[in-house]
């Protein structure tokens, strides 16, 4: 088994903050939860696990990631899954989708390997008209607006799985909508659920800092979810997709 110094230093520190900030914890928390209720029946597959925080509210969950860390059950490409058609019931992903180099491949191998019925959960950044500012400004991973998010190519070997795109997920659920339900009208898409707007930003993600006190996100996430409705769609900085396979 591997040990922790051999893992990729960011998932060690992205461990560490997570350990650290009970803040973090608790605004994650919410959006676990989330992802857990979207949940079909089956097997889930969770692709991206990074620090694994995800097998709190999936015990079951088989865990992978492009990275190889001892707390996972299996190293696997998004891109190339190695598991037999039919296998998941579901397949869920937090902050992947815009790492993966060509997100049609995925959605191929997610349509192969998920039974009818199954679903893909996926909770990314929202590009929004008060959000992008902070992705764009204040966020290490870079924004491309012009992007094609259903562009192929062959995944090259050394590309640093930490490169990425955060508009991919927003352009999916937005400008491409239509062309990503041609190119797989196997799926059928839900609306997006557009989420978080003022705690998650002001936790400071994980950076060491944090701009409110852990008494007040359980406050601060209430009035979010009455305020989401009338400002979701022009201050979220979260994206909840759902995705289903559809029945014969």
């Amino acid at each position: 088994m591997s040990t922790p110094a051999s893992v990729d230093h960011r998932i060690l520190e992205f461990g560490r903050q997570w350990r650290n900030k009970p803040v973090l914890r608790e605004i994650y928390h919410d959006l676990y939860r989330r992802m857990a209720g979207e949940l079909a029946q089956g097997r889930t597959l969770e692709i991206g696990s990074g620090a694994g925080g995800f097998k709190e509210f999936a015990p079951d969950v088989i865990t992978t990631d492009i990275l190889s860390a001892p707390w996972l059950d299996l190293v696997a490409d998004a891109q190339a899954l190695p598991f037999a058609a039919d296998s998941f019931g579901n397949i869920v992903m937090f902050d992947v989708l815009h790492h993966i180099e060509f997100p049609r491949r995925f959605f191929s191998e997610a349509l192969r390997v998920l039974a009818p019925g199954g679903r893909i959960v996926m909770m990314e950044p929202a590009i929004t008209p008060l959000s992008w500012p902070f992705y764009r400004f204040l966020h290490a991973e870079p924004l491309d607006l012009n992007a094609d998010p259903l562009h192929d190519g062959a995944p090259a070997q050394d590309r640093d799985p930490f490169a990425a795109n955060q508009a991919i997920p927003t352009l999916l659920a937005g400008a491409h909508r239509t062309q990503f339900a041609a190119a797989f009208p196997q799926f059928k898409i839900a609306p997006p659920r557009w989420l978080s707007l003022f705690a998650y930003p002001l936790s400071g993600g994980f950076k060491p800092w944090s701009l409110i006190p852990y008494g007040l996100v359980k406050p601060l996430l209430k009035l979010e979810e009455a305020l989401l409705p009338v400002l979701g769609r022009l201050m979220a900085f979260r994206l909840m997709t759902v995705i289903e396979k559809r029945r014969p």
